[in-house]
């Protein structure tokens, strides 16, 4: 059977912790200062065996001043035992303790009505009554309410049959993967050294394993593991579990840390939210409250940012942003509460949207519509819509397969098989394998269309030029774009036929060189100067001058006749035809492999008594057949390479 985790709730001198030790024979006021005063302080934590089936229970503190150690102990619980005192009825952290159940998602428990023994029966009806009237509307609207009694034992037996019950019909839902565990007690324990405890609320984690602490980053190794005081190699999701962490101080963790493997969560200063102010708010929440903000084990301050309104009245909801003072690590679907500062009570709670929001979410006071619109689909909770949504808001960066776990709450498998539906259509593409990092088929659409504008607007702006390089067409795309994303659409473009390579450059799909008349005319001068010179030609100068043209309105054309393949560029200023050096190298193979007599080595002298050329263009060709790697020089002579 799953692990399950019963919280308890209620308001101070209730007798919580009381019942607990009845029922399980634990007492979780452990503090010296807990005993003193009589009061629950700090969370407690017990167990019970039913039935085979061991229930982790979480005592939590009644008292208004530490309903934030409340909220920690009831994140990640299953359902809750409601407990009010039949002499006193519900109070107010009663009904605090069961609005932030409401918040955290909890749907299920059952209520202890304790100390009946200190009422008669015509008291104990009216209690039960006035409960059961207070608990209409609520989640717990058709629990069932026992009268129990811990010092006499009374009800218990029919309390504890009922949480068999309830355990063997409970089917909590858990993530096999993304470990985590908010921390929401650090100690040191002696011949062992730093133990976190905490409820784990997905995953699972494994004695020897690196571990990372959230949202710092510190890294550690479990050194062992403990649910409920029994050593073990695993710890499963929904126990209460201690570890022990090697190589930290207590000083190097702090209660709200949260415990889980390297890569898997993301720190952020902000969330995108659904929120919900309490019908029994005593007033709205403004644009850029100041509130406490809990979320797992973490109480931090933070500030509501409203999108579209200045005001949420009691009873509404809304989509909004919460900033935070300090980093935080979430995930889709994560419950939270929040707390006014004045008077310090709960006013609203909700549920985490996005907790890897765009960078620029935190540099506007507004939303405009189209965002709003765009974080609409995230309140569906629809696998592919959750995974579309993550991809369209991270742009061109992609999102990594881990921060879509995190964004969508899904596990590997779930995850897996949305993101192969979504490739099938193309509205998911899977740009960088290493970290496995998807892009939304739009974005990759919208990069398509700016490549192809570019390219066009190269062309209307160089018409001499053939086209550009690879490197030159990320001026075409956001600054962000990585390297891997031009990659892939540049190939899709290529394969789709939208681009043709040429040697080394890119250019749309049948585009040609486009030259004037008088280009073209001065195009054919020039070619015919250098067809006519052959190894000989003339000096570019003396071809211009004539013509009126200078060296720098020659050079694309120049340029041009050398990406056609018809002029050869030997060094500054020389051009030769390039039939006229393909003969040269014919000659020049022919001259070593003469049969009837075979020569090693050519000297320039050999050279010029072949060519019959001056050293002016000798010297330059030498070291042109060099580079080209028809010869290898040896010394002062050349000889041929062999390929």
């Amino acid at each position: 059977m799953r692990p399950v985790i019963m919280g308890t709730a209620g308001h101070i001198d209730h007798g919580k912790t009381t019942l607990v030790k009845a029922l399980t024979g634990i007492d979780c006021d452990r503090l010296v200062e807990e005993k003193k005063r009589g009061i629950t302080i700090e969370l407690g934590f017990a167990f019970l065996d039913l039935e085979g089936q061991r229930l982790s229970i979480v005592d939590v503190p009644g008292h208004e001043k530490f309903v934030k150690n409340m909220v920690a102990g009831a994140t990640g619980i299953d359902f809750v035992l409601l407990v009010v005192a039949a002499d006193e009825g519900v109070m107010p952290q009663t009904r605090e303790h069961l609005e932030i159940c409401q918040l955290l998602g909890i749907s299920g428990g059952l209520v202890a009505l304790t100390k009946c023994d200190m009422v008669d029966e015509d008291w104990l009806a009216l209690a039960t009554e006035d409960v059961a009237g207070f608990l209409h509307g609520t989640f717990l609207e058709n629990a069932p309410i026992f009268p129990v009694s811990a010092h006499t034992g009374q009800g218990l037996p029919e309390l504890k049959a009922a949480l068999a019950a309830q355990v063997a019909a409970f089917a909590p839902t858990r993530r096999p993967d993304l470990a985590r565990l908010p921390i929401d007690r650090v100690f040191t324990m002696k011949g062992h050294g730093t133990v976190v405890t905490g409820t784990l609320i997905a995953g699972q984690l494994v004695l020897g394993e690196d571990v990372v602490l959230y949202p710092s980053g510190t890294t550690s190794k479990i050194r062992s593991l403990q649910s409920h005081g029994a050593p073990t190699d695993t710890a499963p999701a929904g126990r209460r579990t201690a570890v022990n962490l090697a190589g930290l101080d207590v000083a190097d963790i702090h209660r709200g840390d949260v415990l889980g493997r390297p890569g898997q969560l993301f720190p952020h200063l902000g969330w995108d939210v659904e929120l919900t102010c309490l019908s029994s708010s005593p007033k709205a929440l403004k644009h850029r409250l100041e509130v406490h903000f809990h979320h797992g084990a973490r109480e931090t301050q933070a500030r509501i940012h409203l999108f579209d309104r200045d005001r949420l009245a009691p009873g509404e909801r809304c989509i909004c942003q919460i900033r935070f003072e300090e980093p935080m690590v979430g995930v889709y679907g994560d419950r939270f509460v929040i707390r006014s500062f004045a008077p310090l009570r709960t006013v609203a709670g909700g549920r985490v949207l996005n907790p890897l929001p765009r960078p620029r979410t935190f540099k506007v006071r507004r939303f405009n519509e189209a965002d709003l619109q765009r974080l609409d689909p995230l309140l569906t909770g629809n696998p592919e819509a959750l995974v579309a949504t993550q991809l369209a808001m991270a742009g061109v960066l992609g999102r990594s397969l881990a921060e879509l776990k995190a964004g969508a709450n899904l596990d590997t498998k779930q995850l897996d098989a949305v993101l192969q539906a979504m490739s099938g259509r193309q509205t998911a593409l899977l740009f960088d394998k290493e970290e496995r990092r998807y892009v939304a088929g739009d974005t990759v659409q919208q990069l398509s269309a700016a490549t192809l504008a570019f390219v066009k607007a190269f062309h209307a702006r160089e018409p001499m030029k053939l086209g550009l390089s690879r490197g030159a067409l990320s001026a075409a795309w956001p600054a962000a774009t990585p390297p891997r994303l031009g990659h892939l659409v540049v190939e899709r473009l290529l394969k789709q036929k939208d681009l043709e390579t040429e040697g080394d450059v890119l250019k749309l799909a049948g585009h040609a060189v486009s030259m004037a008349s008088d280009v073209a005319g001065f195009s054919q001068t020039l070619l015919a100067a250098y067809v006519a010179g052959g190894l000989t030609p003339p000096n570019l100068k003396d071809v211009l001058e004539p013509l009126a043209v200078t060296p720098k309105q020659a050079q694309p054309v120049l340029t041009l006749l050398q990406e056609q393949g018809t002029l050869v560029k030997v060094k500054e200023d020389m051009y030769f035809h390039a039939p006229a050096l393909a003969e040269l190298v014919t000659r020049v193979r022919a001259w070593f492999q003469d049969p009837d007599t075979p020569r090693e080595e050519m000297g320039p002298d050999k050279f010029r008594e072949l060519t019959g050329l001056t050293r002016k263009y000798l010297i330059p060709l030498l070291e042109w057949l060099d580079k080209e790697k028809i010869t290898v020089r040896v010394g002062d002579k050349r000889r041929l390479r062999r390929q």
